[in-house]
């Protein structure tokens, strides 16, 4: 006769013990972190609330309850991620001298794709109503006002026209992004060198290409005509 152990009464106890609650906040954090996986890999149309709330374990109406639906979950997502994005560049922009800035909004940009790869992918995708990247695009418009405003004070000290800062500023914005979207796919060299070689391209020129550029710190001298921004 064959003997089955039977748990006991303290393992039968452990093993029906009701998994913790979630409080709201953890709850409506835990499924925008479901959503913006789902709507990185899936897109908005190709996502729905029913495959949310599966994965998040969860009913349907608990997910329309935190967020009314699957366009205001989308929303809340997209603004998170334009906020950190916006966070960081505009740190970067608006503090220290100016190669190590232009160095520090090349390595934020870098990192935040780096990190926040789902995140980056909702932004570029486009809105559910436009159909276009509106936040991402609006986000690179207000980085490269920044630019301009930036560069035409520098250029003004130097003597030279600073009605020429806009086309200056569409040129190294976009040259940044377009240069961190293909690395985003590739992922070497690191960061680190990407950013570094971004920034000798846009500090000295095809011309005067450094051997072997490297990341500069705030205070290191930085060959900048112009000292302090």
């Amino acid at each position: 006769m064959v003997t089955v152990d039977r748990p006991t009464a303290q393992e039968d106890k452990v093993q029906r013990a009701p998994r913790a609650r979630m409080t709201g906040t953890q709850r409506r954090h835990q499924l925008i972190e479901v959503a913006r996986g789902l709507f990185a890999e899936r897109g908005f149309e190709g996502t729905s609330i029913e495959e949310i709330a599966q994965r998040a374990g969860v009913s349907k109406p608990v997910v329309y309850e935190h967020f009314g639906g699957k366009e205001g979950l989308y929303a809340v997502v997209v603004d998170r991620e334009m906020e950190t994005l916006l966070e960081m560049v505009t740190s970067s922009l608006t503090k220290n001298r100016s190669r190590y800035r232009v160095q520090q909004v090349a390595l934020a940009l870098l990192t935040y794709m780096e990190d926040r790869t789902e995140g980056f992918q909702i932004l570029v995708r486009g809105t559910p109503t436009s159909g276009d990247s509106g936040r991402y695009s609006s986000l690179l418009t207000d980085a490269i006002s920044q630019v301009e405003h930036l560069l035409a004070s520098d250029f003004q000290r130097r003597d030279r026209d600073p009605a020429l800062a806009p086309l200056y500023a569409q040129a190294l914005v976009g040259m940044v992004t377009a240069t961190a979207q293909w690395w985003l796919d590739v992922r070497e060299p690191s960061k680190e060198v990407v950013a570094a070689h971004l920034v000798n391209l846009c500090w000295n020129g095809l011309m005067h290409l450094e051997l072997d550029p490297h990341l500069v710190g705030p205070n290191e001298p930085q060959d900048d005509a112009t000292s302090e921004s």
